[in-house]
């Protein structure tokens, strides 16, 4: 199954990127001086990939395991070395997962899984990263 991106420039290093289901983000590089970016840089839309493949998998293993999930965050920060091509060498992806009498065992299975076996985007940037994880649950009102 192969998936399809088209990005097209707007000005400067600025682009328009829509995927093939239509859906469309604007991705900025390095804006010109003066002017703050009014795109997220490709770089950290990896980041953002990361978060949410990981996010959806979370969620649906916890659902099936029938823990009662009212919300995951995830927040994901990535060091990238030094010189070019700058990549990143360590990424931390902390969760935090909201619910009802959620069991910590649960949790950090569903992480574990999502990490380990589910999530396409961990495991190919685990390839060139160092990938961790770590996650706190908040019980919900």
């Amino acid at each position: 199954m192969a998936n399809k991106a088209r990005v097209k420039w707007i000005e400067g290093s600025r682009f328009i990127g829509e995927s093939g289901s239509g859906h469309a983000v604007v991705m900025e590089g390095i804006a010109p001086e003066g002017r703050s970016p009014i795109g997220i840089s490709p770089m950290e839309m990896l980041l953002l990939g990361l978060g949410g493949c990981s996010s959806i998998d979370v969620v649906m293993i916890l659902e099936k395991a029938r823990e009662k999930v009212t919300d995951v965050v995830v927040e994901v920060e990535g060091e990238r070395a030094g010189e070019i091509p700058k990549v990143y060498t360590h990424i931390h992806a902390h969760y935090i997962v909201t619910g009802h009498g959620l069991k910590p065992a649960a949790v950090e299975r569903a992480i574990k899984l999502s990490a380990e076996k589910y999530c396409s985007a961990t495991i190919m940037l685990a390839a060139t990263a160092e990938v961790t994880h770590d996650f706190e649950i908040v019980e919900a009102d």
